[in-house]
Parts: structure tokens; C-alpha cells; sequence
């Protein structure tokens, strides 16, 4: 009996990639805005424990991602060393300006997640169910996490419509910027 060696993986196709490469990349930044925010705010207060709460999801939510990477083959960005910084930087500086402000950051950013998760949903179509499956959970948990931020008063930060619209610049930046490099 003859062995013959294995058969070398088909190349991943780039859009799926591209998909495995940013979600991971957004999950990683979320963790660190969340423990930027716990940095400077701690357990105390009226949303530590929710935070920790949704920083374990968004954990979660990264080892599948990092799960997929390896799996699929596919790259990190390289960006990742960004991502670390400007991430605790963000959850740090919200939470020093306000516990609403920290909400507010969250309230940006899931919205912009909700809405990138759900177009990612749409062009996977009936394609790659368990991609999909994962994005939709994540989709889900990062709609629970918008919903707890606006009852823990993300609105009444300061400046809220100016903080929220740029944390959503920045969000849809480093979306495009991952999904790239």
C-alpha cells in the first residue's frame, strides 16, 4: 500500500477571508476597549459588571474568530498591534470622561457591528454555514450589548450625537482597514 501525501488545502476564497480577518480583528478590539474601560473605572459603579459581562462575550466571540483563522488559513491583520493601543486608548478615554461615555462607545460601536454583521450575513447567503452561524450569534450578542448601553444612559453622555458619530467613523475606518491589510 502506497501513502501518498495529503492533498494541499484549496485556497481560501479572498471575500471569506476578508470576513475571518476583520471579525477577528473587530473582536480583538473590542476586548481592549472593554478592558480600557475597566482600567480606569474597575468594577465599580453601575455598569462594571455589565461590562465585564459583555467583555467575556466579546472574548468569546474573538476565539472563534482566532478558531477560523487557523483553521482557514487565513492571516491576522496586520494591524493587530494598532488595534491593541487605539482600542484600550478608546474604552480609557471614555471612561474617563463619564460611565455614560463608556456606554456611548459601546452604543457606536455595536450599532456599526450590528449593521456590518448583517451585510456580511446578506453576502454569505446559504454559503458557509458555520461562518455564518458564528456571525449571527455575535450579531445577536452585539445587539445585546446596544440595548444595555442605551438603558445604562449611552445618550446622556456629553456631546453624545458628536462622541457616538465619531467612534462610528473610526469603527467603519478600522473595518475597512482590516479587511485590507
Amino acid at each position: 500500500m502506497s501513502s501518498r501525501p495529503p492533498l494541499p488545502k484549496a485556497p481560501l476564497p479572498k471575500a471569506i477571508e476578508r470576513m475571518i480577518r476583520v471579525d477577528q480583528a473587530g473582536e480583538y478590539g473590542a476586548v481592549r476597549i472593554y478592558a480600557g474601560q475597566m482600567a480606569v473605572m474597575g468594577d465599580r459603579g453601575p455598569n462594571g459588571a455589565k461590562i465585564r459581562e459583555m467583555e467575556a462575550q466579546e472574548a468569546e466571540h474573538r476565539q472563534w474568530f482566532d478558531r477560523l483563522l487557523a483553521e482557514r488559513g487565513a492571516r491576522p491583520t496586520l494591524l493587530q498591534p494598532v488595534w491593541h493601543v487605539a482600542g484600550f486608548a478608546l474604552g480609557a478615554a471614555t471612561a474617563l470622561i463619564s460611565p455614560e461615555a463608556a456606554m456611548a462607545c459601546t452604543a457606536a460601536i455595536e450599532t456599526e457591528i450590528d449593521q456590518h454583521y448583517t451585510q456580511q450575513l446578506e453576502e454569505l447567503g446559504e454559503e458557509e454555514p458555520e461562518l455564518a452561524g458564528l456571525i449571527r450569534k455575535a450579531r445577536d450578542d452585539e445587539r445585546e450589548h446596544l440595548d444595555e448601553a442605551l438603558k445604562a444612559g449611552a445618550e446622556r453622555a456629553p456631546a453624545y450625537p458628536l462622541l457616538s458619530a465619531a467612534i462610528r467613523l473610526g469603527c467603519r475606518a478600522a473595518i475597512r482597514l482590516s479587511e485590507r491589510i
